[in-house]
């Protein structure tokens, strides 16, 4: 089973295969970065940093299904108010994980 849904960018698309992939392309080249910057954020307990790009990458991990507004929600919540750090890390390990394996999968699918 994918880890991934493109339902949400197929309907953005409506049908324009071309679009989709420059889509998919977008999304591998921009979230790896955002998503090594925000654990950056954590690893030096710099909540005001993870939130902005948790947050930042909040609309694409949604567009693309990845069902991981609870562990950005976290990540939110310990920047404005201080929540458990211990949840911080878990939150993050989950997101890094499922986007790691979300863009290896669309490497794949899309030939990229």
């Amino acid at each position: 089973m994918s880890s991934y849904n493109l339902d949400s960018v197929e309907e953005m698309a409506g049908g324009d295969q071309d679009f989709v992939k420059v889509v998919v392309q977008t999304f591998i080249e921009e979230i790896p970065p955002d998503l090594e910057a925000m654990n950056q954020a954590v690893a030096e307990n710099n909540p005001g940093q993870a939130y902005q790009y948790a947050h930042k990458m909040k609309p694409n991990l949604q567009m693309f299904g990845l069902e991981l507004m609870p562990q950005i929600k976290i990540i939110e919540e310990w920047s404005k108010e201080g929540k458990n750090k211990k949840e911080v890390d878990a939150a993050a390990q989950k997101i890094t994980l499922k986007v790691k394996s979300a863009e290896q999968e669309l490497k794949e699918d899309f030939d990229l």
